[in-house]
């Protein structure tokens, strides 16, 4: 059966008679808003918008985050747009690096600085007298002249405020202003330490305002609903988005999740019928679809909960059927997959179609072995 419309609720009880839908579809839905149900022609950098940005801790996740979405992608098409300044690493939601396109990097780095600013406050101890629109001042000055590191920062801030702790005076910097990791740092196949501008002086223009909450529901639900204010709130780090949903509510869709939870979603966007196939896809670390929504059931069955972690560490993904079902590696000269439980055959034979599809586009020329390992029962 498809859940491919549902009644609109205008009215805060409205939600008690929306439809329900259950993981399946909500699986489906999700992995259609995230080019993963098949892979869209777009290009990467309208992707990389779409998308909302993607999660780059490391520097190689969003290269394989596109690979994985994206039918003709090759490495060299993002390290272009970044090398180009389209794209920029910078903090965004939940206080982590994300590869922006470079209007995000100006618009979306204001909507979470209420964030930022529950950071810093934090670190107030060690900011005993310091006056943070001068600190900012004096970093944006430092980071202007010339790219510097987290380290340099703390020197040369802590030479201004010789009384205050230099790490907290560094994170200040980090908090208040919209700091970007320059070049040649996140290029593909290339090295390079984590060295420091702002947005404005590295894209060229000055900063946006902050887009109205509502603006960004839409294009958080485009991305990643059907969801709840809950989820929007864990992916971007925020809380208080309740009245955004509700002005949007005449506007929106409802519906149920399993548990009761009311969910939102715009009325044009693809719900496709539960049953619809869902090839196997190589997901990248800390790969947003599996940290976006407070319920991650609709991607991590309950059973497998935390199993794709390990500290403060994600390990690789790999998703049959549309659900989290194993993790992978690259161990030398060979790809490794480790799976949860067995697969049958014609769904190994998946698995090794996309491990090899994987390896051509990410890595063309070099020859990985595919080994599946001992089934992961950690």
């Amino acid at each position: 059966m498809t859940q491919s419309s549902g009644k609109r609720s205008s009215a805060r009880g409205g939600s008690a008679r929306a439809p329900v839908m259950e993981v399946r579809a909500l699986n489906r839905a999700t992995l259609a808003r995230q080019l993963l149900l098949s892979r869209s022609a777009r290009p990467a950098g309208d992707a990389v918008r779409h998308l909302l940005g993607l999660q780059a801790q490391n520097t190689r996740p969003p290269y394989y985050a596109l690979a994985a979405r994206l039918d003709g992608f090759t490495p060299d098409r993002l390290s272009a747009l970044m090398a180009g300044r389209d794209v920029a690493r910078i903090v965004t939601m939940r206080s982590t690096i994300h590869t922006h396109t470079a209007d995000d990097c100006l618009a979306l780095r204001p909507f979470v600085q209420p964030a930022r600013d529950r950071e810093l406050r934090t670190f107030r101890a060690g900011l005993a007298g310091v006056d943070l629109d001068r600190l900012a001042a004096v970093a944006r000055e430092l980071v202007e002249a010339e790219p510097r590191t987290m380290a340099q920062l703390r020197a040369a801030l802590g030479a201004a405020w010789p009384d205050a702790d230099p790490r907290a005076l560094a994170v200040a910097a980090r908090c208040t202003l919209p700091l970007v990791q320059v070049t040649p740092r996140g290029l593909w196949e290339e090295s390079g330490q984590v060295a420091l501008t702002t947005a404005e002086h590295w894209l060229g223009r000055p900063a946006e305002p902050a887009p109205a909450p509502d603006d960004v529901v839409l294009r958080y639900l485009a991305a990643f609903g059907p969801a709840s204010v809950r989820d929007m709130q864990t992916w971007a780090g925020l809380t208080r988005l309740t009245p955004a949903f509700e002005r949007l509510r005449p506007r929106l869709l409802t519906f149920r999740d399993p548990d009761g939870v009311e969910l939102f979603d715009l009325p044009d966007a693809p719900r496709p019928d539960p049953d619809t196939p869902a090839p196997p896809r190589f997901l990248p670390e800390f790969d947003n679809l599996l940290l976006s929504h407070a319920d991650r059931t609709r991607v991590v069955p309950p059973a497998l909960r935390g199993r794709h972690w390990q500290g403060n560490q994600a390990h690789r993904t790999l998703l049959v059927d549309g659900f989290l079902a194993g993790l992978w590696k690259l161990d030398g000269d060979t790809l490794v997959v480790e799976t949860f439980a067995e697969l049958g055959r014609a769904r190994r034979a998946e698995v090794t179609e996309e491990a090899e599809r994987m390896r051509a586009v990410m890595h063309p020329g070099t020859a990985h072995d595919i080994r599946f390992g001992d089934v992961v029962r950690r």
